[in-house]
């Protein structure tokens, strides 16, 4: 009966450890595949910001999710980096505002989150930010009101501004709505613009030549994904010229700018995952408004501030949300 026994076990065993392995591999299959596109060298922290958000809501990536990642600085790439990722046929792409054009023009069907920096009706990706009507949705990071708060914030640090450049990328959508906003406000505060359009790379050094030549005060860079992409540009040019700067993304004063007010980044796209959750539970991108931004953050370098020589008003400091020492 023992020798029975231990035969019986023996050639059952393989067929229980067979059961339980096929059982472990069914558990690591993701359910859903996710795409995610940057314009960024190596890993985005808004990538990384939407993985903590995707944690929030229970989902592992290797586990119950899998996610494809693709990013390239160079914008040029973008398509044939989108090509390649709707090939693939995932679930729902996720993607920062310069593929999104890119995405709208390859695929109609699969659902797109974008975290989009400018105006996304001007863009033409959505009919309207409260019913969106296509495959797109997600946030808008403009808020046209901020223009003005931009200019007045940086007229109370540096309270002798008269005048003041503004950089602005032509080709962003809703830049012409921002420079408007900004024109109304300089107009209030009494303080004069110089205008510099931005259209490529090259056109930074003569922009720069123009501040040199005019002498403004300060100067204000509107926040978009190219200017973005060339913060240590902008940032070492106005800390060399002495200038006062204003931009609208932290980022920028992690990288010594002076003086930013907008949206936190990283927090929207943690949230962009709440999308993410309820289109891969069946929602559909044309049903879920885009979202604006509703909470702001002032962050001001006090390095880039002694590097300029300028004493910050004690009441805009103890404003500041975020202070870079």
């Amino acid at each position: 009966m023992k020798h029975r026994t231990i035969i019986i076990i023996a050639c059952l065993l393989p067929a229980v450890l067979f059961a339980r392995a096929m059982t472990a591999l069914g558990q690591t299959q993701p359910k859903h595949r996710i795409a995610f596109i940057a314009t960024a060298a190596g890993r985005s922290p808004y990538y990384e910001a939407l993985r903590l958000g995707l944690s929030d809501l229970g989902y592992v990536e290797g586990g119950n999710i899998a996610i494809e990642y693709r990013s390239s600085e160079d914008r040029t790439r973008l398509p044939a980096l989108v090509e390649e990722l709707v090939r693939l046929k995932p679930d729902v792409i996720v993607t920062q505002g310069p593929a999104a054009l890119s995405i709208y023009s390859a695929t109609k069907s699969i659902p797109v989150v974008v975290g989009f920096s400018g105006d996304p009706v001007e863009a033409g990706v959505v009919a309207s930010l409260a019913r969106p009507g296509g495959n797109f949705t997600g946030m808008t990071f403009m808020a046209l009101e901020l223009a003005g708060k931009r200019l007045e914030l940086l007229k109370e640090a540096a309270p002798k501004l008269a005048r003041i450049a503004v950089i602005a990328y032509r080709s962003h959508p809703g830049e012409q709505n921002e420079f408007k906003q900004t024109a109304a406000a300089a107009q209030a505060l009494k303080i004069s613009l110089q205008y510099l359009s931005i259209t490529a790379a090259a056109d930074f050094e003569p922009a720069f030549e123009a501040i040199r030549k005019e002498r403004p005060g300060g100067m204000l860079t509107f926040p978009d994904g190219f200017t973005l992409s060339h913060v240590n540009e902008l940032a070492g040019f106005a800390a060399k010229a002495h200038l006062p700067s204003m931009f609208g993304w932290k980022e920028y004063v992690e990288n010594g700018g002076f003086m930013s007010y907008g949206p936190n980044l990283s927090d929207s796209y943690r949230r962009l995952a709440q999308y993410v959750d309820k289109i891969l539970k069946g929602a559909k991108p044309a049903d879920l408004p885009v979202e604006q931004p509703t909470k702001f953050e002032l962050v001001i370098n006090l390095k880039t501030a002694k590097q300029i020589g300028l004493t910050i008003p004690p009441n805009v400091l103890a404003r500041a949300d975020r202070v870079i020492k």
